[in-house]
């Protein structure tokens, strides 16, 4: 029996196209909703400013210019519904404003609709990389009192000598 309402969670990346393509063939949804998380450019202009400890100019965003990290997300968001209907699933659009991080963003929505399970790809960082580099599939799993579908990225060919 399927169950009611997916989320997955969809950033453009392979491994969430990964995500999608496990999601359709491993799970049945009435609905599944693919979540674009993404951040203004003028957040994003603001923190890597702050990072680099380099003052810059204020900028306020013109209400009759559309963000470009809105426009981006939309189109990859629409990307991620094409994908997962090809997957076989009733998939619909949902692109939201990220304040605070990806993870938190994907935790919110999820409690919003009150989805059954909660779809997304990892990177698979191992060792070092993997303490430095806490993924947002992780973060969402910690934080999130719903199953979560975790899919690793694809095993690499080995190479041919």
């Amino acid at each position: 029996m399927p169950c009611d309402l997916m989320l997955i969670a969809y950033d453009g990346s392979e491994n969430a196209r990964r995500a999608v393509e496990y999601a359709g063939r491993f799970l049945s949804a009435n609905r599944a909703v693919v979540l674009t998380a993404w951040e203004p450019m003028v957040r994003q202009a603001a923190r890597l400013s702050g990072l680099s400890g380099v003052m810059q100019p204020e900028w306020v965003p013109d209400d009759e210019i559309e963000d470009v990290a809105f426009v981006d997300a939309k189109n990859i968001n629409s990307e991620g519904v094409r994908l997962a209907k090809l997957a076989g699933l009733n998939a619909e659009a949902r692109t939201v404003e990220c304040t605070t991080t990806i993870w938190t963003t994907i935790v919110e929505v999820a409690d919003e609709l009150d989805v059954d399970i909660i779809v997304a790809g990892t990177r698979g960082a191992t060792g070092i990389r993997a303490l430095l580099h806490s993924s947002v599939a992780d973060a969402v799993v910690k934080h999130s009192h719903r199953p979560v579908l975790m899919v690793p990225p694809g095993k690499e060919p080995a190479p041919k000598h």
